[in-house]
């Protein structure tokens, strides 16, 4: 199984001189940084009338910014645009001698990639229709987390589609859709391990759905980790050929053979 999303790298503002270093979404190995000169940023309007204001403080100021972001791998080299929006924190602190400082520290919120980062590995045998639904999500999962959870529900039920789950039911000569509860329940038995899996996902996906704001960034990565292990368990080639070893190695309780 694939290692856990690092949600540091995802969730949390960057600042100009202390970037995340998001991984390339081309080669998959390199890591992206802030392009020499090229990061704009600018206060909005709001901000600028709230300054007018008569409790105003530095938190209130608000940015959008844009940049172009180049992979470090110097044999893929990518260039990816960014753009988002910024704010204001204050720091204070206290330095060794016990002195008392006051800083001023902006930070920034990627919304959009272009081309779209990736947070999870796909199989290279993963489904189109699978993996176009995961990569929509991945465009959304900075600007509307709910949407980019809708999303991956909407992959699940082409999952199951995939792997011969009926999405409808005749009766009377009439076809009804099959809920994608029920068609989770219909999943053949050597799918058993994955079930608890996608059902985790589409509870998940049901409140992406919804405009109730109940969906975060974390949420979705949740949903992200669990469709990784799913499709792990599928389609990852190297379990398929080393599982029966294992089940022979199990069943001997010990080595198949002496070796030299």
């Amino acid at each position: 199984m694939r290692s856990e999303i690092d949600r540091t790298v995802w969730k949390l503002p960057f600042r100009i001189n202390f970037q995340r270093g998001w991984p390339c979404p081309t080669c998959g190995t390199g890591t992206l940084r802030v392009k020499a000169d090229t990061f704009k940023h600018e206060e909005v309007r709001k901000s600028k009338i709230a300054f007018n204001h008569e409790y105003w403080d530095p938190s209130w100021t608000t940015y959008t910014f844009s940049c172009l972001l180049v992979c470090g791998n110097r044999e893929c080299d990518e260039i990816v645009a960014c753009t988002g929006d910024g704010s204001v924190e204050e720091d204070n602190f206290v330095d060794e001698d016990g002195e008392s400082h006051f800083d001023v520290r902006e930070y920034f919120r990627p919304k959009y990639f272009e081309p779209h980062l990736r947070l999870i590995e796909m199989p290279e045998n993963c489904p189109p229709a699978v993996s176009a639904l995961l990569d929509e999500s991945f465009k959304l999962f900075f600007s509307s987390p709910s949407a980019a959870s809708n999303s991956v529900r909407m992959a699940v039920e082409e999952l199951l589609t995939e792997l011969k789950v009926p999405r409808f039911i005749s009766k009377k000569k009439r076809r009804s859709f099959i809920s994608l509860h029920q068609r989770i329940g219909l999943l053949p038995q050597r799918y058993d391990q994955t079930k608890e899996f996608i059902s985790a996902i589409k509870w998940l996906g049901n409140a992406g759905s919804h405009a109730t704001g109940q969906i975060n960034m974390d949420d979705v990565m949740d949903s992200y980790d669990m469709f990784a292990l799913v499709l792990d368990e599928i389609y990852h080639p190297r379990k398929r050929r080393l599982q029966p070893l294992a089940r022979k190695v199990n069943k001997k309780r010990g080595p198949l053979k002496s070796k030299s």
